[in-house]
C-alpha cells in the first residue's frame, strides 16, 4: 500500500530548504499522542543523550544537528530507484528527553518511548545519542526474543565496566544486551573494528560467546560486498537490529565524533555497506556519536543523514 500523502517530505521544489522548522528529512511531526501516531510506520526518533561517554561529551547535540543537516535529503534514492516516503508512512516522532544527571533513569526513559513504539509496531530509526542509547533501545525491542544485530563501529563496545566497577558507559552496551538476553551473540557481526587497545578483554569475550568481529584490516583486504554478505549470512532471516556508530568512518571524512580512530573507511564506503543490508529483516536502527561540538564544518552530521536515509531504505527493502 502506497503511503498516505501526509506522511510525505516537504519538498525543496515547495519550500526551501533553508526554510520551516528542521524535521528529519523534513517529515511531518508526529509525537506519541498525536492523532496520527498510530499510522506511522516507521518513526525517526532522537535521543539527546551522551551521559555514558568517557572522553569527549558532545553527542547529545547531534539530534537537533542531524536535523537540520536532514533537509538535504531528497526523495529517491539515487543507486536503487527506491521512493522509500512513498513506500511507507515515516515521520519524525520528536525526541526522548532525558535525564542528564541520572543514567539509570534515562534508560528508563528511553525504553518506555521505545516500548510505546514496538506497541504501536512502529519500527524505529534512531538518532543518538553515545552508543549507550542503543541498550535501552534494544531493551523494548528484544522483548519478545534475542535478536541478530549488525555493528558498524571502531570499537566492541563489549567491555565489562569502566572505572572499577561502572556498568553503564558507551562501551559497554553490548556486553549488556548479550548478558540480558537481548542480542544472540552467534547471530552479531561487528564490522570495521581498529584502534590501540587497553587489553583483549572485549575481544575475548567476543570469540567466547561467537560474535564474529571483522577487523578493519579484513574489512580492506576483502571488501565491503564480501563483508556484507558474510553479514547477511551471518544474521539470516530472523530480526535484527543495525546499529551505525559514526566513528567507524576515518576521521578525514567524519571528525565530529567523541572517540575518533584513523584508517577508516571513506564516506562512499559507509554508504556502500548499508546498502549491503538489504533483504535483511530489520527491526531497528541507530546512528550514534556524531559530536557536533567536533565538526564545525556540519560535515559529519551530512553524512550521518545520509547514512541514515541509507539505513531507511535498507529497513523497507526488507520488509515482508
Amino acid at each position: 500500500m502506497p503511503s498516505d500523502p501526509f506522511f510525505h517530505p516537504v519538498s525543496g521544489f515547495d519550500l526551501p530548504r533553508f526554510a520551516g522548522v528542521p524535521t528529519f528529512m523534513r517529515l511531518p511531526h508526529v509525537p506519541p499522542g498525536h492523532a496520527r501516531f498510530d499510522e506511522v510506520e516507521i518513526g525517526l526518533t532522537g535521543v539527546p543523550w551522551d551521559s555514558g561517554t568517557t572522553n569527549r561529551p558532545g553527542p547529545r547535540h547531534a539530534p537537533r544537528q542531524l536535523r537540520d543537516a536532514s533537509t538535504m535529503i531528497r526523495a529517491q534514492h539515487a543507486v536503487t530507484g527506491q521512493r522509500p516516503f512513498e513506500a511507507a508512512n515515516c515521520a519524525d516522532l520528536g525526541d526522548v528527553g532525558p535525564n542528564p544527571a541520572d543514567i539509570p533513569d534515562s534508560m528508563d526513559r528511553i525504553t518506555s518511548f521505545y516500548g510505546d513504539l514496538v506497541q504501536a509496531g512502529i519500527r524505529p530509526l534512531t538518532a543518538g545519542g553515545d552508543h549507550l542509547t542503543s541498550l535501552p533501545v534494544l531493551r523494548a525491542l528484544a522483548k519478545d526474543g534475542p535478536l541478530g544485530m549488525v555493528h558498524f563501529d571502531s570499537h566492541t563496545d563489549l567491555y565489562k565496566s569502566y572505572f572499577g566497577g561502572t556498568m553503564y558507559t558507551h562501551g559497554t552496551p553490548f556486553r549488556r544486551a548479550v548478558e540480558e538476553g537481548l542480542l544472540d551473540p552467534a547471530r552479531v557481526i561487528q564490522i570495521g573494528i581498529r584502534g590501540s587497545m587497553y587489553d583483549t578483554e572485549d575481544v575475548d569475550f567476543a570469540a567466547a560467546n561467537g560474535i564474529r568481529i571483522v577487523r578493519i584490516e579484513e574489512f580492506f583486504d576483502r571488501g565491503p560486498e564480501a563483508v556484507m554478505e558474510e553479514a547477511r549470512a551471518v544474521v539470516g532471516d530472523l530480526p535484527t537490529y543495525v546499529s551505525y556508530d559514526i566513528d567507524f568512518v576515518d576521521p578525514t571524512f567524519a571528525p565530529g565524533t567523541g572517540t575518533p580512530e584513523v584508517g577508516g573507511p571513506n564516506s562512499y564506503q559507509a554508504l556502500q555497506v548499508c546498502r549491503g543490508l538489504h533483504g535483511l529483516n530489520i527491526v531497528g536502527a541507530d546512528m550514534v556519536e556524531v559530536s557536533p561540538p567536533f565538526d564545525a564544518s556540519g560535515n559529519t552530521a551530512f553524512l550521518g543523514v545520509t547514512v541514515m536515509f541509507e539505513l531507511l531504505c535498507a529497513m523497507l527493502a526488507g520488509r515482508g
